[in-house]
């Protein structure tokens, strides 16, 4: 009766074995499987989630620091990294900037043409009247931003940015004074924010865009988070 009772015992053993977690390897990819489900899947960049790949590391930090403290609001992003120490989010930010993902297409605006004008004047030229300079003043020749801590702003959802601007003109974004683009967002009516935004979402994204090394110093406008 040995052979029957042993059975019962490998049996009863068996799925207790089988629920034991596998041991998975101790890797920056794996640890950030959270963050790469919303931010880095093949089909999704949209006005909740874009895509971070490639972005400059020191912009990563400091939004990792903004959602921590509440000057961005996010409670999913609030939640992930309430209670992770600085260093690490540093090491995050530095992994996400070394990745850099085939760009998806974003979903073309049907604008009018004097819109779209308006829209690629304030990008490439800036409007003095009212005191905005142009977007490549600080966010790169070809808009895909400027080490160590200028995003890129081709390649973003059109929502996405028209989202930003809402947050910075309801103050429910804020970065380190003095918030450029708070003052940047509230200089811009509605309208040209609409016209920019689109114009923006327009403009075909290179897989080989990297983030400038270097901008023009001083920058036209001044900016706490790129001192």
């Amino acid at each position: 009766m040995r052979a029957p009772a042993l059975l019962l015992l490998a049996c009863a053993a068996g799925p207790a074995a089988a629920a034991r977690p596998a041991t998975l390897p101790d890797t920056m990819e794996q640890r950030v499987l959270a963050c790469t489900s919303c931010h880095a899947r093949p089909d999704r960049n949209d006005a909740f989630f874009p895509r971070i790949s490639g972005k400059p590391a020191g912009y990563l930090y400091n939004q990792l620091v903004n959602f921590k403290t509440g000057a961005r609001q996010f409670p999913m992003m609030t939640y992930m990294v309430n209670h992770l120490p600085d260093a690490y989010l540093r090491e995050i930010a530095e992994h996400f900037s070394r990745q850099h993902l085939p760009p998806l297409a974003t979903p073309q605006p049907a604008l009018p043409a004097a819109v779209m004008e308006r829209g690629r004047v304030l990008a490439m030229q800036g409007d003095r009247a009212i005191g905005v300079p142009a977007c490549i003043a600080c966010h790169g020749k070809a808009l895909s931003g400027v080490t160590p801590s200028i995003p890129g702003l081709v390649g973003l959802p059109r929502d996405y940015v028209n989202a930003q601007f809402g947050a910075w003109k309801n103050k429910v974004r804020r970065a380190h004074a003095p918030d450029c683009m708070a003052d940047i967002a509230n200089r811009l009516s509605l309208a040209d924010v609409s016209a920019v935004s689109g114009w923006l979402a327009a403009q075909p994204v290179s897989p080989s865009a990297r983030p400038d090394t270097a901008i023009a110093r001083p920058l036209p406008i001044a900016c706490g988070s790129a001192p």
